[in-house]
């Protein structure tokens, strides 16, 4: 069995490439069962442990995923997750990759790959909400499928937002970070907006989505989360990477349940857009809306995606 740590497992995900690999298993899918979730109770504290599996005819794959808020008082990360890879046949462990980057790669892949159906296709403004792991990696992600020209970035931490619009400038992408009291200006002129927060109150407002816009919403995967409010919902067309999100994101939770929508206002997931069963965007006008909470399918893709890398780069 090998061992890819982050650089490597970086290095076998770009963008461009992973977003294929993504639309290509969505659309022939795979088996991924019920994640399990277990609470761990010890002397020293307590976390949780998450385990995903997925597997196809040839992989099978297993994300272990440990998180641990109390952390931050020992200087640690709150979350450290690990990505086995197994030949789904006979069981033979094959390899063992950096979980955090298979999850933070695959997770901005998913969003231009929807954004690819459901965004306009000469989309040049992208407005990016929050500069963490996953917000750091839009640009790039984006920028494989769209001939964006401008890049605005806000973050509740400015320090963070002008840092992540320093390092666009430098690959001379036009970008600048935007404070809380322009966030609103930047919605309004954005093409795409892309949400990755760890927020529980709605931070993008519906009324400052431009007609025409698609708005991505990343952050939201509990009950109690939510990055935009009612408004964004309404008069617009909602897609979703799998129909779990229905059941886990505050995004959707809250409005479904004051009747601002109802599941089977949900227009396609993601799987349905990848094999063609709906087309996606059916105006230049229309505004869109994509939620997503992950799935082991995409975790799967990547994996498979490092390790064939691996395999070629080898032999």
């Amino acid at each position: 069995m090998i061992t890819l740590d982050e650089r490597q497992t970086n290095e076998a995900l770009p963008f461009d490439r992973l977003i294929e690999t993504l639309r290509e298993m969505f659309a022939a899918g795979c088996s991924v069962p019920q994640r399990h979730s277990h609470v761990v109770n010890t002397a020293e504290g307590s976390g949780t442990v998450l385990i995903m599996p997925a597997w196809n005819e040839k992989y099978l794959g297993i994300k272990t995923v440990n998180i641990y808020p109390q952390n931050s008082q020992r200087g640690l990360p709150g979350l450290f997750s690990v990505f086995t890879l197994f030949d789904s046949s006979t069981g033979l462990p094959l390899a063992q990759l950096d979980g955090n980057v298979i999850t933070s790669r695959r997770t901005a892949a998913a969003s231009a790959l929807a954004a690819s159906y459901l965004a306009k296709k000469n989309s040049r403004r992208l407005l990016v909400v929050g500069a963490g792991r996953v917000g750091r990696l839009l640009p790039d992600a984006y920028r494989a499928v769209f001939p964006l020209e401008q890049i605005d970035v806000w973050n509740r931490d400015p320090a963070a937002a002008d840092l992540l619009a320093a390092t666009l400038r430098e690959s001379d992408m036009a970008s600048m970070s935007v404070g809380r009291w322009s966030l609103e200006a930047a919605a309004r002129r954005a093409d795409i907006v892309s949400t990755a927060t760890l927020s529980c109150e709605p931070i993008v407002k519906g009324e400052w989505l431009a007609p025409g816009a698609h708005l991505d919403l990343i952050g939201s995967f509990t009950p109690e989360m939510r990055e935009t409010d009612d408004t964004a919902f309404r008069d617009a067309k909602l897609f979703v990477d799998t129909e779990e999100a229905l059941q886990k994101s505050g995004e959707l939770l809250g409005p479904m349940s004051r009747g601002v929508f109802c599941a089977n206002d949900v227009v396609a997931t993601l799987a349905g857009l990848c094999a063609g069963a709906h087309l996606g965007r059916a105006s230049h006008g229309e505004r869109t809306v994509f939620k997503s909470v992950g799935s082991a399918l995409e975790d799967l893709a990547a994996a498979i995606q490092a390790y064939e890398h691996w395999r070629e780069m080898t032999t």
